[in-house]
């Protein structure tokens, strides 16, 4: 009889530790790069020029159906020009700008998501040049049955606050119309495959 009273304390402890609402189920899936897309659009006073850049890995972390995390890695060396411009291109990748032959890479981390006004918010790190900022921007999420879509709205992200200093009124006070605006525009559509 006592054996049976412990077997069944057993059984029930085990039953509620896998129904616990409290547990949730979380899992990693992998970027699928060549479906991933990274725009971005730069300005001066007398124009723009806009282009691409390519991730070279990431990961999402899925809990719950929603996205909570994530690393992502950005090939620095793969920004493009959309005018096919190779001068621009050398000149972004130069110690002017983004200086890749130091910086080959950029990274960004999801710390955290919030659900609102049917918008998922993403909050993470992005370290350019190994200078470490947290942004925000919104976003929508799309589930099919072999992936997830996370898709941001264009936001804009400082780039004197990574150091890149090419004709920054914020490190330059004589540059006149000669200056290049600190804040450029980014669009991010990130794929993985379940």
């Amino acid at each position: 009889m006592k054996k049976t009273g412990i077997l069944v304390l057993a059984l029930a402890f085990i039953s509620m530790s896998f129904n616990d609402p409290s547990k949730t189920f979380k899992d990693i899936l992998k970027v699928d790069v060549s479906s991933s897309k990274i725009t971005w659009k730069g300005y001066k006073p007398v124009g723009s020029h806009a282009g691409t850049i390519s991730l070279q890995s990431g990961s999402i972390v899925i809990e719950n159906n929603q996205i909570v995390g994530g690393f992502f890695t950005v090939d620095m060396n793969s920004i493009k020009d959309e005018d096919g411009n190779s001068k621009l291109e050398d000149h972004l990748k130069s110690a002017d700008f983004f200086e890749v032959e130091s910086f080959p890479n950029a990274t960004f981390e999801i710390v955290k998501t919030e659900n609102k006004e049917g918008k998922t918010f993403v909050t993470g790190v992005m370290t350019i040049k190994s200078v470490s900022k947290e942004i925000t921007f919104p976003a929508t999420v799309s589930e099919t049955d072999s992936s997830f879509t996370l898709t941001s709205e264009t936001f804009k992200i400082n780039r004197a606050e990574f150091h890149v200093k090419y004709k920054s009124k914020t490190f330059f006070n004589d540059l006149k119309d000669k200056f290049v605006n600190d804040e450029f525009d980014l669009q991010v559509t990130i794929v993985a495959k379940k």
